[in-house]
């Protein structure tokens, strides 16, 4: 059986942006589609008793609002709705990992947040072993996941340490999507301290362009083989990675990034370039995690 998209959501507009977004990725991946709200958790026992009815019947409202949204806009998809005790972030990372991919609502982490926002996303994105997709309500990403149109999912590669899962799921997303793949590399130029002997920063300015150019066709060569119909436009440009990511990504349909897991699992960190990203991003966003 194949595994599900699950969506998490908590009654805001950004969890069922979130929700209508993921059941038209599941219908596209031929997947169920699964809805999760992770309830209210008390340490103290006898405080939950006396709050668990409350708790539950919320939980009820919520799904049932959520289910509403998706039959309204995808019908076909195979629907199954949950409740489960938190802590959220506990239990969206369990939920993620027998998930195709996770899909959360955020309003843009450094602003008031809900449930499934803050340091509840951080946390699921700094730990969650399967791709994690943050959705913002009425943006344009939004909007194209419902078909309007077709705009271009952006990735975000960094040559040194090219991740194949990222750039995989990339090229996945872009051809099930009919979508144009723009695919970009940021560089800057390294001070005399970091420079090796023949390395790309001892050449001028427009061969050091020339020369990232190349080495970025030389890593999708093989995902260009790989998938034929995907039309791909390579991109490398002297400026921060997040900057130059963000700015790629206004108007996009999808930006794909990478998060390198931590070997200390008890620490919620994620990347300063994807930290920024998922800040800041306009449309929908995928955080992939690697090795």
């Amino acid at each position: 059986m194949l595994s599900p998209v699950v969506v998490g959501v908590d009654g805001s507009a950004e969890s069922l942006a979130a929700a209508e977004w993921a059941a038209h990725e599941a219908v596209r991946r031929g997947r169920a589609l699964r809805l999760l709200h992770a309830r209210s958790w008390h340490p103290d026992q006898e405080r939950a008793e006396s709050a668990q009815a409350s708790e539950r019947h919320l939980a009820r409202r919520v799904l049932r609002e959520a289910e509403d949204r998706v039959r309204a806009v995808c019908p076909e998809v195979p629907l199954h709705a949950e409740q489960v005790a938190g802590p959220a972030t506990a239990a969206l990372v369990e939920a993620a990992d027998g998930a195709d991919l996770l899909v959360l609502g955020s309003r843009g982490l450094g602003r008031v947040t809900g449930l499934l926002l803050g340091s509840v996303a951080l946390g699921v994105v700094a730990k969650a072993t399967r791709p994690v997709v943050l959705v913002r309500a009425g943006t344009a990403g939004a909007e194209q996941a419902a078909g309007t149109g077709r705009r271009d999912v952006v990735l975000g590669v960094d040559v040194t340490e090219p991740c194949d899962e990222v750039i995989a799921f990339a090229f996945e997303a872009a051809r099930l999507r009919h979508a144009r793949l723009r695919v970009l590399h940021a560089w800057r130029v390294p001070g005399p301290l970091t420079l090796g002997p023949g390395e790309v920063g001892l050449v001028g300015g427009p061969q050091r362009a020339e020369e990232w150019l190349g080495f970025l066709s030389a890593v999708l060569q093989v995902w260009r083989e790989k998938y034929p119909e995907v039309e791909v436009v390579e991109t490398t440009v002297e400026a921060e990675p997040s900057g130059a990511l963000l700015k790629a990504a206004s108007g996009a349909e999808l930006l794909v990034v990478g998060h390198r897991l931590t070997d200390r699992p008890k620490v919620s960190r994620t990347g300063p370039v994807t930290h920024a990203v998922i800040h800041d991003v306009g449309c929908p966003v995928v955080i992939v995690p690697h090795d």
